[in-house]
C-alpha cells in the first residue's frame, strides 16, 4: 500500500497508519483549508500507539479498503497522536464526554470545516456490534447529517462550545481554607475502598496514585490506621498481581478484574513514575521489604527498556506483540518446566499459578499465590534454599522471554512524563543506594535542557532529532516540580535555579491574569476553538495542580509573594470543587496540605564531600515527610537565592549541622539525629 502524508511525520503512532489506504493528513492547515474548501466535515481520530483497542479499530476499518474508501469520499480524514497534541486530545475528549457521557480512545470527532465538534465517540465496530452501530453506517449518516441538516450541526456545536467554555468558568470559593476539607475527602474516598482486594471501587481497577497519597498524608495528620492499612494493602495486592511484571520489573495499565490479575498490557511511563514514589514513600513508612523491591524493580525496568543512551525516558510500550495482547507476557506450564528444569519449574509454577488450562485464556499470568514461608512449609526445604532456586528461576525465565519479539515501544521523549519520572528517581535515591539513578536523572535533565529548550522556551516532545511542539502546561509544572526534588535528593544547587527559571516562563505563557490559574496552552500556542483551564486529575496529575505545588515550594526557598500569592488564588478558585469532587482533586488536595500546614524548612550546614553530612541527609529522607524543604548552606558559599532563611547559620564544632524552621519559627541549631528526628517529626 503505498504510503499517506503521515509517513512525513516523526510520531511512531502517526507512522503506524501511514500506509492504511485511508487519505489521512496531520493536523495542520493543509487538511483544514482542503475541508472548508470542499465544505466537507472532518473525522479526527485521536489516539496512541500502546493503545490495544485503536489498533483494533485500524485492523477492522482503518485499513479495510471499502470503509477507507468511504472515509475518503466523505471526509476530510486527520490522524492525531495524543501524547504528542494533548491539548487537541484535552479539547475534543471532553466535547465527546459531554456528548455521550464516556470518553476513551481511540477517540472518533466529527469536526465542522473550522475545527467545532458536533458528534463522536470513540471505538465503532466495523458492522453493528456491542450496540454500537456499524463504523460504516456511522460514517454515511453523520455525512448526511451534515449536509442536509446544518441547522442541528450548528446548534450540536453551540451547545458543546458552550458546555466547553463553562469548565474554566469558576469564581474563587470566599470561604477561610480549612484542613476538615483534606480529612474530609480522605473519609469520602475511603468509603469506595475494596477491603477485600485493595483499590478503589470495582473493575476495571486503576493504580490511583493521588489517593494513596492523599491517605498517606491522612494517616500522618490523624494517626488513623486505617489510612496506611488501606495503602499497605492496596500496593501489596497490585504488587502481587498480575498488573506487576514479576520477571521484568515496572507495572502495566490498570487492571480489567477487581483481583488486579488480569491487566491491560501496555505499560506507561507516568504510571510507573508515580508506582515508584508511591511504593518508595510507603516503605519509609512500613520498612516492608516488598515495597523496597518493587522500587528497585521498577527502576531497574525504566533503565534497561524506557532509557534513551543520551538521556530522557520513551513514552509507552504497547499491548500487543505478534498481533496478540499480552503474547510476550504469557507462559504454558510446559514452557516453564522446560525452562527452569523439573525441581524449579515445579516450585515456580505453584507459587506463580502456572497450571496446564492457564489462569487467562488458556494461558498463564504469572502472580504469587504463596509467600515464600508457605511455600517452604509445602515442600519442606529452607525459605533461604527456596528463594535460590526461585531467583534461578526467574533469571532462566527472563533470558528466555527476553528472545521473544518485545511489544512495540514508543521512543518518543515527552517533557512532562520525563518530568514525573525525575520525581519517581528521586524518591527512589532515597530508599536504595543505586548510581544509575542518579546518573540517569542527571543524563535526563541535561538531555531535556540541551535538545529540548528552544529560546527559553520548553519543548514538548522529542523524536529522532526533532522536538515540537511548544510545551504544554504540564510540562513545565511536572518538569519543575521533578527538578525541585531532585535538587532535595541530591542538593545540587543549578537544579533548583533551573526549576525557578521554568516557573518564570510557566507564569508568563500560562497564567490567566482575570481569573486566576493556569490555562493549558500558553500565549504564543496555536489557538484553538477552547483554551481549557485542567484541574481535574487523571491517569496523570492536573497541571493546575502541580503547578500550584511547585509555587508553594518555590516560595518557601526564596521568600518570593508572587508565587505564594498566585498559589492562593489557584487554591481559591478550585476549593468548592475539591470539596464536591475529591477524587478529581487529589493532587490539589495535597498542595492544599502543603500550603496549610506549611513545611518544614531543613537547612544542612556543611561541607558537600563530608560523609557526616551525606549520612544526616539520607537518614532526613528515610522519614516520610510530605511537606518539607531541604536544601544545603556550605560554609563560605554565596547564600543563593533565599538569603532571608539561610543568613547567620553556621556549623557548630566543625560538624554538620542542621536547622529546621516551621512556620516562621527556626530552631536552635541541631548536629546529632535523635534531636533532628524528633525536630521533624513534631
Amino acid at each position: 500500500m503505498p504510503a499517506n502524508r503521515l509517513a512525513r511525520e516523526s510520531s511512531p503512532y502517526l507512522l503506524q497508519h501511514a500506509h492504511n489506504p485511508v487519505d489521512w493528513y496531520p493536523w495542520g492547515e493543509e487538511a483544514i483549508n482542503k475541508a472548508r474548501q470542499e465544505n466537507k466535515p472532518i473525522l479526527l481520530s485521536i489516539g496512541y500507539s500502546a493503545c490495544h483497542w485503536c489498533h483494533v479499530m485500524e485492523r477492522e476499518s482503518f485499513e479495510n479498503e471499502e470503509i477507507a474508501a468511504l472515509m475518503n469520499e466523505l471526509f476530510v480524514n486527520i490522524k492525531v497522536d495524543r501524547e504528542e497534541r494533548p491539548d487537541l486530545d484535552e479539547i475534543y475528549m471532553n466535547a465527546v464526554q459531554m456528548l455521550t457521557g464516556r470518553g476513551g480512545w481511540p477517540l472518533t470527532v466529527f469536526l465542522t470545516p473550522d475545527g467545532k465538534p458536533f458528534y463522536g465517540g470513540t471505538y465503532f465496530p466495523p458492522e453493528d456490534r456491542y450496540g454500537a452501530p456499524g463504523f460504516p453506517k456511522l460514517l454515511k449518516a453523520v455525512a448526511q447529517a451534515y449536509r442536509e441538516r446544518p441547522e442541528d450541526v450548528k446548534r450540536n456545536v453551540g451547545q458543546i462550545l458552550n458546555a466547553l467554555g463553562q469548565l474554566s468558568d469558576l469564581k474563587e470559593s470566599q470561604r477561610p481554607f480549612s484542613r476538615d476539607i483534606i480529612a474530609q475527602s480522605a473519609r469520602q474516598l475511603a468509603e469506595a475502598y475494596d477491603s477485600e482486594h485493595g483499590g478503589l471501587g470495582r473493575a476495571p481497577k486503576f493504580p490511583n496514585a493521588g489517593v494513596m497519597d492523599l491517605f498517606l498524608r491522612q494517616y500522618r495528620a490523624s494517626k488513623e490506621e486505617r489510612f496506611l492499612q488501606m495503602v499497605v494493602h492496596t500496593l501489596t495486592r497490585m504488587a502481587e498481581g498480575g498488573m506487576y511484571d514479576h520477571l521484568g520489573g515496572g507495572f502495566h495499565r490498570y487492571s480489567v478484574d477487581e483481583k488486579w490479575l488480569v491487566p491491560h498490557f501496555e505499560k506507561m511511563l507516568y504510571d510507573n513514575a508515580q508506582l515508584t514514589r508511591s511504593y518508595a514513600q510507603a516503605f519509609c513508612l512500613t520498612q516492608k521489604p516488598l515495597f523496597r523491591r518493587v522500587v528497585e524493580e521498577t527502576v531497574t525496568y525504566v533503565l534497561r527498556e524506557m532509557f534513551h543512551p543520551e538521556g530522557g525516558f520513551y513514552s509507552t510500550q504497547d499491548a500487543d506483540s505478534e498481533g496478540e495482547e499480552g503474547k510476550f507476557f504469557l507462559w504454558s506450564e510446559a514452557e516453564v518446566m522446560a525452562i527452569a528444569g523439573e525441581e524449579a519449574g515445579e516450585i515456580f509454577c505453584r507459587i506463580y499459578d502456572v497450571n496446564e488450562p492457564g489462569n487467562f485464556e488458556g494461558h498463564n499470568i504469572l502472580h504469587p499465590i504463596l509467600t515464600l514461608e508457605q511455600a517452604a512449609k509445602y515442600f519442606h526445604k529452607d525459605p533461604a534454599d527456596l528463594e535460590r532456586i526461585l531467583t534461578g528461576a526467574k533469571r532462566k525465565l527472563f533470558q528466555e522471554r527476553e528472545k521473544r519479539v518485545k511489544p512495540f515501544r514508543d521512543e518518543k521523549i515527552l517533557a512532562g512524563w520525563n518530568g514525573l519520572m525525575l520525581s519517581g528517581l528521586a524518591d527512589a535515591m532515597k530508599i536504595i543506594s543505586e548510581p544509575d539513578c542518579f546518573d540517569a536523572a542527571k543524563k535526563t535533565v541535561d538531555f531535556i535542557f540541551s535538545r529540548m529548550v528552544q529560546d527559553g522556551i520548553l519543548l514538548h516532545a522529542y523524536k529522532d532529532g526533532q522536538a515540537k511542539p511548544k510545551g504544554y502546561l504540564d510540562d513545565y509544572a511536572f518538569l519543575a516540580a521533578g527538578l525541585l526534588d531532585l535538587y532535595e535528593a541530591t542538593l545540587e544547587r543549578l537544579l533548583l535555579g533551573r526549576a525557578m527559571a521554568l516557573v518564570e516562563t510557566m507564569v508568563r505563557e500560562f497564567w490567566d491574569d482575570s481569573d486566576g490559574a493556569f490555562f493549558y496552552t500558553g500565549r504564543s500556542h496555536e489557538q484553538l476553538i477552547s483554551r481549557s483551564k485542567p484541574a481535574f486529575d487523571s491517569s496523570i496529575p492536573s497541571g493546575n495542580a502541580v503547578a500550584t505545588q511547585v509555587l508553594l515550594r518555590l516560595h518557601h526557598y526564596t521568600g518570593k509573594e508572587d508565587y505564594l500569592k498566585r498559589a492562593e488564588r489557584v487554591l481559591r478558585l478550585y476549593y468548592d470543587a475539591m470539596e464536591r469532587q475529591p477524587f478529581g482533586f487529589t493532587h490539589m488536595l495535597a498542595a492544599l496540605d502543603f500550603y496549610l500546614e506549611k513545611p518544614k524548612e531543613i537547612v544542612l550546614v556543611g561541607a558537600e564531600a563530608d560523609p557526616r553530612l551525606k549520612g544526616l541527609a539520607n537518614k532526613i529522607h528515610s522519614l516520610y515527610l510530605p511537606n518539607k524543604t531541604l536544601q544545603l548552606l556550605v560554609p563560605g558559599e554565596p547564600l543563593g537565592p533565599n538569603a532571608a532563611l539561610l543568613e547567620g547559620k553556621a556549623q557548630i564544632g566543625g560538624k554538620p549541622t542542621v536547622y529546621v524552621c516551621h512556620n516562621f519559627t527556626c530552631s536552635p541549631p541541631v548536629t546529632e539525629w535523635d534531636e533532628l528526628k524528633e525536630l521533624l517529626e513534631g
